[in-house]
């Protein structure tokens, strides 16, 4: 099984191009910094990946993503290797399967980002708002 889940903040805006064929395909890559849950003596540390999104997808990144703006995504990994002037080179980047938009900077400059998350998938942006409801079940 090759299936990764990540939260973090955008590093960049969205760099999209579509592909050479018959039928062009977006592709957007962006940067994705993550925070790890443990602080090593008053510092959190954190991790940066490759981001890869294809079509529909990589289109909504591209309309409503910037740097700064916080996601979730689910994917797996995928490595690539090519040589360099004789040397190996190698790279990790996510392919996307999934992705939910939590808040963009604007929102969370001007309220509580816990509060004013959102989550939705790439099809389903603009998001809906949900209200309040006692009448859930759970």
């Amino acid at each position: 099984m090759n299936k990764v889940i990540l939260m973090g903040r955008l590093t960049r805006d969205p760099e999209v191009r579509y592909s050479q064929s018959a039928n062009p395909v977006a592709v957007a890559r962006y940067g994705l910094a993550v925070r790890k849950q443990y602080v090593k003596q008053g510092e959190s540390e954190v991790d940066f990946f490759n981001i890869t999104a294809f079509g529909k997808i990589a289109e909504n990144a591209s309309k409503y993503l910037h740097k700064g703006d916080m996601v979730s995504i689910v994917g797996r990994l995928q490595t690539s290797s090519w040589d360099d002037n004789g040397t190996k080179r190698t790279s990790i980047e996510i392919i996307i399967e999934e992705q939910h938009f939590i808040t963009t900077k604007r929102n969370s400059d001007s309220q509580d980002a816990s509060s004013s998350s959102v989550a939705t998938t790439a099809g389903e942006w603009p998001p809906s708002t949900m209200e309040e409801d006692d009448d859930l079940p759970f």
